[in-house]
């Protein structure tokens, strides 16, 4: 069982594995109202998945889910270290959580409806929007990005020179175009993010190994890729490991990615690694 907390910040966090959950009728901090993440597998399509819930007394709820959820293998719960986290917040925080996995899109997310949001006043949204961002950080400590976006969009500061520190120092913009078809890409810390809109070849050919057109089987079979006449396209973002896997699954042949992504200027992915 770990417990994380942030310095003068009155929230806290457990994450705790499946077969240790009785284990937290000895933990006070999870007999509280607050938020959870339940992470696992999904038993149909074999992919990652998370169930977000609330609940007055999260330990009573996981139980629970212990009898009637199989999938899940852990669980990250967040509370407060005081009594002022009430039914109303935590059912404010579900909604807006809910609303972010879903935009994120990491994993499966196994909850079927967003959550109505309850009225509360100016003062605690923006109390709970707080928590929010603090939640956000813990849970990336702990391992899970499921709040965190793909692509960080530019801060909405009227003041563009402010730096937001859950926004990366750089992410760059990658041109891919071959034989006509056309891609763009964001590389960052975690690999390249092909955006929505970017064109795949139909066709494969032998070079291409059998891990990446499985991987291309996968994308279609998923939604992720869909037919467009004579191409595939992307209807959503999509995180691939490295550029190479990236370009090789979009033309359907072997090929060194870092000679054939270029920036906006027409410089490739290696030279910018070479001279960096």
């Amino acid at each position: 069982v770990k417990h994380a907390e942030i310095v003068n910040w009155t929230g806290q966090a457990i994450s705790c594995p499946r077969q240790h959950v009785k284990s937290l009728n000895d933990w006070p901090e999870s007999k509280k109202p607050g938020c959870y993440f339940l992470y696992g597998v999904d038993d149909e399509s074999g992919e990652a998945a998370v169930y977000i819930g609330e609940a007055e007394n999260v330990y009573d709820r996981v139980l629970n889910h212990l009898a009637n959820k199989d999938f899940w293998n852990e669980i990250v719960f967040f509370t407060s270290k005081d009594e002022n986290l009430t039914k109303s917040h935590v059912k404010f925080l579900e909604s807006e959580l809910v609303k972010a996995a879903k935009d994120a899109n990491r994993q499966m997310l196994l909850n079927g409806n967003t959550p109505n949001q309850p009225s509360l006043p100016r003062s605690e949204q923006a109390s709970m929007k707080e928590y929010f961002q603090n939640l956000k950080t813990l849970l990336g400590v702990l391992g899970h990005k499921t709040l965190e976006p793909l692509i960080h969009k530019p801060s909405d500061s009227a003041d563009n020179k402010v730096e937001r520190l859950d926004e990366p120092a750089s992410e760059t913009k990658l041109f891919l175009n071959i034989k006509g078809l056309e891609a763009q890409a964001i590389l960052n810390d975690e690999g390249i993010v092909v955006i929505e809109g970017s064109f795949a070849s139909k066709s494969v050919k032998d070079s291409l190994s059998n891990g990446y057109k499985k991987l291309r089987t996968k994308l279609i079979d998923s939604g992720v890729v869909i037919d467009n006449g004579n191409t595939l396209i992307f209807t959503q973002n999509y995180l691939f490991t490295s550029p190479s896997q990236a370009a090789a699954v979009l033309v359907g042949y072997a090929i060194n990615g870092r000679n054939h992504w270029l920036d906006s200027n027409g410089i490739s992915l290696k030279e910018l690694e070479t001279n960096s």
